[in-house]
Order: C-alpha cells, then sequence, then structure tokens
C-alpha cells in the first residue's frame, strides 16, 4: 500500500507555462508518487518506468521555473519546499515500495540539488533525501548515482552550494560499501576532485561561507576513505594509502588558490583538519618539501595492475600540494609545539645543504609561478623560502658538486619573484621579494651569479628591474673588491677568488648593452632613465676602482676600450640626452617635470663618466 502523504496538495496553476501547465494540470505530486507505486505493485514495468519520469519530470519543473529568469515564472519558494518535504516523507515512510524508491533514486539527487540555492529549507530537505537514499539503496549504485549527479550539475553551475549534499553523500556511501573499496574509490575521486577544482577556481568572495562547506564535505570524505583504509592489508592498502595521501595534498593545493581578501585566516581551519591527516601516511616536513614522498606516492599508485595513468593525472596538483602543506603548517606554527620544533630543525637543515635547499626550492616554483594564487598565499611562500636560504654561504663545502642541473629553475623561480616585485600591491611583500631576490643570487655558486644575473637583465622587459639588476650586479663587484681588500694575505687558500666573473670584460658588456642596445638605436627616454643611470654608475664605478687599484681585470683601462665607451656610448648619449632636455623645457606641464626630474641624475653621471675618461686618456697619452 502506498504511504499516507500530507492531505494538501501543490497547486501549480499560476505557472504561466504551457508544458508545465498540460502537465500539472492532470497530476500533483503525491499522485505521481502513487502512480509510481501501483505500476510497480501491477508488473507493469513500462508504466512503472513512465510513472517516475513524470514524477521527476514533475520536481524538475518545479525547480527549472523557480530559476527562470522570465517575470512569468510566479510560483512561491514555499511550493518547493512542500514538493522536497513530499518526496522525503514518502522516502521516510515504512509503508514505501522499495522498488519506487530505487527507481526514483536514479534521477532524484540530480533534480533536488536544483533547490539547494533556494532557501536553507530546500537545502536541508534535499541534503535528508540524498542521505535517505543512500541508507536505503544500494551503495554501489548510489556511488554511481551521486557521481553522475556531479557531472551533471557541474555542466549547469559550477557553485559550490550545489555539490555540497552530494559530496557529503558520497563520503556517507564510502562507508556503507562493502567490498571492491579501492575500484569504488578509484572511480569517485576523479569526479570528486573535478568538481572541487571546477567551483574553486570560479568562485567569489560572496562563495566564502558555501566553499567552507563544499571543503568540509571534502574533508568527511577523507575521514570516510581512512576509516576503510584502516581495513585493508597488502599490496591493496599501500596503493589505497598512497591515494588517500595525494587526495589531501590536492586538497590542500586546491583550498589555496582560493583568492579571497583574508584566504588564511577564513580556511586556515579546514587546511588544519587535513594536515592532521599526514602523519598517517608518516609524512615529514622534509619529504613534503623536498617532494621525495609525493614523488613516492606517484611511482606507488603507477605500480597499479592497470597501470592507470588518467587516474594518477586527477593528482596533478598534489605536489605543489605538498610543498603547500609545510606553508601553511609554518603559518599555523606547526599544529603543535613538537610539529614547530621539527619545521625548525628542516629549515636548518636545508640551511647547511645547497643541494637539498635547491630541491626544496624548486618545489615552491610553481606556487611563485602561477597566476591561481593569491598574493597572500605567494607571500607566505617568499617567507619559507628566504627562511630556507642561510645570510652567509660556504662555497667551500660544496666545490665539488655539479649545480648546472639547478641553474634553469632557479632562473624561473628568480623571474617569478622579479613579477612580484613588479606586479604586488603591496609594499612590504614587494621589499621582502627584492630581499630574497638577492638571498637567492648570492645562495649561487660565484662561477654562475654572474651568467644568471646577466640573463635575468637580458631577458627583462622591465626598465625599473633592469636597472636594480645592474645595480646588483655593481653590489657583487663591490663586495668581491672589499673581499680582496680584507683578505690580500690570505688568497691562496681561496683560489677561486682570484679570478671572477665580475671582473672582467663581461662587466662593460652589460654597460653597452644598455648604452648602446643590441637592437639598433640609442636607448629611449624617459623609459629608459633608470637603467641607463645604473649602467652609467656601473662604469662610473668600475673605472674608478680600476684607476685607483692600478689594475685592469675588465679591461676598462685600455686606450681602445677608453676611446671606444668616450665616443661610442658617452657623447651620442650625451647629444641624446641634451636633446630631450631641451625639447622637454617647452612644455611647462606637470609630466615635462617628471621627465626633467629623470633626467637631472642621468646627465649629472653622464658628465662624471665623460670626464674620468678624458682624464684617463689625457694619462695614457
Amino acid at each position: 500500500m502506498a504511504a499516507e502523504s500530507p492531505s494538501s496538495e501543490i497547486n501549480l496553476a499560476g505557472i504561466d507555462n504551457q508544458d508545465i501547465s498540460s502537465l500539472t494540470s492532470k497530476i500533483c505530486l503525491q499522485d505521481a508518487l502513487d502512480a509510481c507505486l501501483k505500476s510497480f505493485e501491477s508488473g507493469d514495468f513500462d508504466e512503472s518506468s513512465q510513472a517516475v519520469a513524470t514524477a521527476v519530470e514533475l520536481l524538475d519543473s518545479i525547480a527549472d521555473s523557480l530559476h527562470s529568469d522570465s517575470s512569468d515564472a510566479t510560483i512561491d519558494i514555499s511550493v518547493a519546499e512542500r514538493a522536497l518535504e513530499e518526496i522525503l516523507s514518502y522516502l521516510s515512510s515504512p509503508l514505501s515500495n522499495q522498488m519506487v524508491v530505487e527507481a526514483l533514486s536514479l534521477e532524484l539527487p540530480k533534480v533536488v540539488v536544483k533547490f539547494i540555492s533556494l532557501s536553507d529549507q530546500c537545502q536541508q530537505t534535499a541534503q535528508s533525501i540524498i542521505d535517505g537514499l543512500v541508507a536505503t539503496c544500494s551503495p554501489r549504485d548510489m556511488l554511481a548515482i551521486l557521481c553522475e549527479a556531479l557531472d551533471s550539475q557541474i555542466t549547469v553551475s559550477k557553485s559550490p552550494i550545489y555539490f555540497i549534499p552530494l559530496l557529503s553523500g558520497i563520503s556517507k556511501v564510502f562507508l556503507c560499501i562493502q567490498r571492491r573499496h579501492l575500484e569504488q574509490v578509484k572511480v569517485a575521486l576523479p569526479v570528486v576532485l573535478d568538481v572541487l577544482q571546477a567551483s574553486t577556481s570560479e568562485a567569489g568572495e560572496e562563495d566564502k561561507d558555501t566553499l567552507r562547506g563544499l571543503f568540509g564535505a571534502a574533508v568527511s570524505i577523507a575521514i570516510s576513505i581512512q576509516a576503510v583504509g584502516r581495513k585493508m592489508v597488502g599490496r591493496i592498502k599501500t596503493e589505497f594509502h598512497a591515494i588517500f595521501g595525494l587526495y589531501i595534498l590536492q586538497n590542500i593545493d586546491l583550498i589555496s588558490r582560493i583568492k579571497h581578501v583574508d584566504t588564511v585566516s577564513s580556511y586556515s581551519s579546514l587546511i588544519m583538519k587535513l594536515l592532521e591527516f599526514l602523519p598517517f601516511f608518516g609524512f615529514t616536513f622534509f619529504g613534503l618539501i623536498t617532494g621525495s614522498e609525493v614523488t613516492s606516492l606517484i611511482d606507488e599508485l603507477a605500480k597499479g595492475d592497470d597501470n592507470d595513468n588518467g587516474f594518477v593525472s586527477c593528482f596533478s596538483l598534489a605536489e605543489n600540494g605538498s610543498a603547500l602543506a609545510v606553508i601553511w603548517a609554518r603559518i599555523n606554527d606547526g599544529i603543535t609545539k613538537t610539529d614547530t620544533e621539527k619545521l625548525t630543525s628542516v629549515l636548518t637543515k636545508l640551511q647547511s645543504n645547497r643541494t637539498e635547499r635547491w630541491q626544496a626550492i624548486g618545489m615552491l616554483k610553481p606556487i611563485l609561478l602561477s597566476i591561481e594564487y593569491s598574493w597572500e598565499i605567494k607571500s607566505h611562500c617568499i617567507d619559507l623560502l628566504s627562511m630556507m636560504v642561510p645570510d652567509v654561504v660556504d662555497e667551500q663545502n660544496d666545490a665539488h658538486i655539479d649545480f648546472s642541473s639547478f641553474i634553469p629553475s632557479l632562473f624561473t623561480i628568480l623571474q617569478a619573484i622579479q613579477r612580484i616585485m613588479i606586479y604586488a600591491t603591496d609594499v612590504p611583500l614587494r621589499k621582502k621579494a627584492f630581499s630574497t631576490l638577492k638571498k637567492l643570487i648570492s645562495d649561487l655558486p660565484s662561477a654562475h651569479r654572474f651568467d644568471m644575473l646577466r640573463a635575468l637583465i637580458t631577458n627583462s622587459k622591465s626598465p625599473s628591474m633592469i636597472a636594480i639588476l645592474v645595480d646588483l650586479v655593481r653590489g657583487e663587484m663591490a663586495a668581491e673588491v672589499n673581499w680582496t681588500a680584507s683578505s690580500e694575505n690570505d688568497l691562496n687558500r681561496h683560489p677561486d677568488k682570484k679570478k671572477s666573473s665580475f671582473w672582467s670584460s663581461c662587466a662593460l658588456n652589460l654597460v653597452e648593452l644598455i648604452l648602446k642596445p643590441p637592437k639598433g638605436g640609442p636607448p629611449s627616454f624617459p623609459e629608459d632613465s633608470e637603467p641607463v643611470l645604473s649602467a652609467l654608475n656601473l662604469f662610473r664605478f668600475t673605472l674608478i676602482t680600476e684607476s685607483t687599484r692600478k689594475t685592469n681585470h675588465t679591461g676598462v683601462m685600455s686606450k681602445h676600450t677608453l676611446q671606444k665607451a668616450y665616443s661610442d656610448w658617452l657623447l651620442p648619449l650625451r647629444t641624446l640626452v641634451s636633446g630631450v632636455r631641451a625639447e622637454t623645457e617647452k612644455d611647462e606641464s606637470e609630466l615635462s617635470d617628471h621627465i626633467l626630474c629623470t633626467l637631472n641624475p642621468v646627465q649629472l653621471v653622464l658628465c662624471r663618466c665623460i670626464e674620468l675618461v678624458e682624464d684617463n686618456l689625457r694619462h695614457i697619452r
């Protein structure tokens, strides 16, 4: 017999839509459910399928009408709430027919989630309906149904609110499955992670609360997976744990990609819950930051019988999540006092080993490069990176190691830090990035340092950044002069210091690169004022130092070089600057005043360089 239902019927006559009107003029939702029961009891399966389709179509029509932008959609939300209650009442009734429930379960999850955004009551009732189906239907069937509902909903809307009940249902289904757990998890997790990634990629500030609910459901799934995994043994357990570990790291990365004003404070509690899973896999901060442990998990997963690389690819962000786990642990003071001490110990270890340090720095590269992470996350990433690098590097300990394989990765990281210096709106972050840039360059072996700076200069399109990098070259040259002056009697112990790539013709090549660009033509003013000023200061410093110390490491003291600098660089530049200045002085605008202010220091240093060259040429003659 059919279950007793609420006595009131749902009147949909107010909807001015032909398709809905033709349907609702003949039947109400309770009538549709009764028709489902009668058709199943009669054994007419064709009629049963039609009856179920009619009931689902009616419910779907109510949802579509309420989401319609048309002014004709006049149905009240209370009608939707009553419709969901009608469904829940039927499913909860001890008199309901199991065949009808299972038939309805094929489509109900996809339909009831459409009501979720209408009201809190709709959301609660929809969740209860899904939970009821999970409790009464085949777990393996429900897992497939819920995954299909997720796939279906993601094509309609990526708003997090629609996925929460479905993910919550999956967390409960995992606990109900009795066998072949590994197989079922491998079916569901790619869909779950696709939904999480899609939701975070398009979420705005208004989605903050629903995103917390979404990842709260993701954490519930993790808890269920952990509970199931405890029962496993042998090879299956190892593979299951690898999947679980990668799922946790992938979630850490996805939360880190949320670009809200206060991402860290808003999602810190969720991250804390995810970090609490890490000891379950035996993860260490050292293994996470160097990437060895996430690599081990991926390799373990690839050993599966089917060697399904497509499944492994759904954890494509887990490697980033490995580094981010350490960043978040530092943000949260390591979770516990013991964890804080362990993290401090790992950072100290990295400071003493350049190979491991650069391996760890490489793990931070995708975070610094990607536009998917907020400035807040990048700031914490810069903090961790800076803490890895010692203030003073002893090159003698690493003299036997070939670091050339690390150079391309470090070059990319330095470029990423440059972008933060250029584009970040937060002044303290820009200053912090610059300080870290200098530390990283100082961490390079002296044999590679000049080449790295030159590569950064030649590949930069920002005049201000080129100026900063040229100033760093001058700073390195000054530091070597000071070191040599204080170590005159100890050079035999450090023969690598006798000859430096900074104190060579390469330094003058940089000056020429800016004062006489290889693309042809003179520098552009006022755009190139900063790099030109830095190049002139570098030339002036080199000339004064070589002259004072009576050396010629760079070749600047040779007659040919002085004449070339005088006639090819300095005199054409003086003519150009004088012309730009004369033209600018004709205009009395604020912009003209700004241009003159940028030209003044250039003209001053330029005149001093010309005087120095002329003076040295007189002495040579």
